[in-house]
């Protein structure tokens, strides 16, 4: 039997809350499969829905209360203002990554004035939402963007084509394939996996059994791929540089002390993100 707007979404906000998920998840799901905007939803909530959107929501619920994130069901997330495809082969981006590119964005400005011949470089870009964000955003920089996974780079290239952001994609570990073609950057920026192994124990299945491992955990500390960065470097950077990673809560200290002993002449900033948390650590390199 059909129901209306309203009744789809106070049974899927109690079918979610009963099974520990984020009951708002219910109306993301609806409007994916109504195709309207959330003032649309809410204008319409006395409409009936027809039977096919009612069954494909419903199993959608299903899905979601069995731990599949919203964005692999729907196949997309908001990104910047932009939709970007996500499926399980790469990272669903957050909203934190907006603040690294916004960060990001400022400082070249500031160091590097009107400079039109910059060359920038996303690490692991999994979903390629910073390397296509910076290029939409800064359309004069040279994006390049390297992850190890051909899987992830072809979502990564997909969300590149369907944006119309100019990327050069290459596969490889980190800074391995830049190193290999002798290239030189004026600002490299990645989203590495921070977080800690033993950590997947307290996290929500949501995560741990959908998103990729790759994209998440660093070894015992999380730590573990920026160091290995701090090694790879030095054979990417032009004199004039910017670096700048996101990092999980509490890693700033750990990563600003790597960069200051990789670049003894750098400048580095820990920024704090909207929720006050330590989330993104810059460097400003003369070498």
């Amino acid at each position: 039997m059909s129901k209306k707007v309203f009744e789809a979404l106070k049974w899927a906000s109690s079918f979610l809350t009963q099974q520990g998920r984020d009951e708002n998840a219910g109306e993301l799901l609806l409007r994916h499969y109504m195709g309207v905007s959330r003032s649309s939803l809410y204008a319409s909530l006395r409409d009936e829905l027809s039977e096919e959107v009612w069954q494909s929501f419903q199993k959608a619920v299903h899905l979601h209360a069995g731990g599949e994130p919203v964005q692999y069901i729907i196949g997309y997330e908001e990104f910047y203002g932009r939709r970007f495809m996500v499926n399980k082969e790469v990272l669903i981006p957050r909203p934190e990554t907006e603040e690294l590119i916004v960060e990001a964005l400022k400082r070249i400005s500031t160091l590097f004035g009107n400079d039109e011949s910059l060359k920038a470089a996303d690490i692991g870009t999994g979903s390629g939402a910073i390397a296509v964000t910076l290029k939409l955003e800064k359309p004069a920089l040279a994006v390049t963007a390297t992850d190890i996974a051909q899987e992830s780079l072809a979502v990564a290239e997909h969300n590149a084509n369907m944006l119309g952001a100019e990327i050069e994609f290459i596969q490889g570990d980190l800074l391995q394939p830049l190193i290999n073609r002798g290239e030189k950057f004026d600002v490299i920026l990645s989203n590495p996996p921070y977080i800690p192994q033993g950590d997947l124990e307290s996290m929500s299945v949501v995560v741990t059994e959908h998103e990729p491992h790759r994209a998440l955990f660093a070894g015992e500390d999380g730590l573990d791929l920026y160091l290995r960065m701090m090694e790879e470097l030095p054979y990417v950077l032009r004199r004039k540089a910017l670096v700048g990673f996101e990092i999980g809560a509490g890693q700033s200290e750990a990563v600003s002390n790597m960069l200051r002993t990789a670049f003894p002449q750098s400048k580095v900033d820990v920024v704090y993100d909207i929720n006050g948390k330590d989330r993104m650590v810059f460097a400003e390199i003369e070498q």
